[in-house]
């Protein structure tokens, strides 16, 4: 049987990427972004904020490194990852950049 692996993470970009090449020449690039969880707490609102690593490959890579900048809103699709030190990292498939809205001065 075939286990279903998909996760779709919506947030924002905590982090400057890091983009690096791997021994034959694939672009990789990291990143992380937070997503939050609001809920009602009594009369308060609370906040659980949640950081995932992401991981991106190839054209993909070079995309995020381009286009992630530090509180940049994006739309993540991918698989879960577990790392040989025990941490769970997003494997990218997708990313979708939010529109980023200029300031006016």
């Amino acid at each position: 049987m075939n286990a279903l692996n998909s996760i779709l993470i919506e947030g924002n970009v905590i982090a400057k990427p890091e983009k690096r090449e791997t021994p034959n020449g694939t672009t990789v690039c990291d990143f992380k972004i937070a997503s939050s969880l609001f809920y009602r707490q009594d009369e308060t609102t609370e906040e659980e904020k949640s950081i995932f690593d992401i991981e991106s490959w190839a054209n993909l890579a070079e995309s995020c490194a381009e286009h992630c900048t530090e509180g940049r809103g994006v739309r993540v699709v991918g698989k879960l990852k577990q790392c040989e030190d025990g941490r769970i990292k997003v494997v990218a498939e997708r990313v979708e950049f939010k529109p980023q809205i200029k300031k006016s001065s």
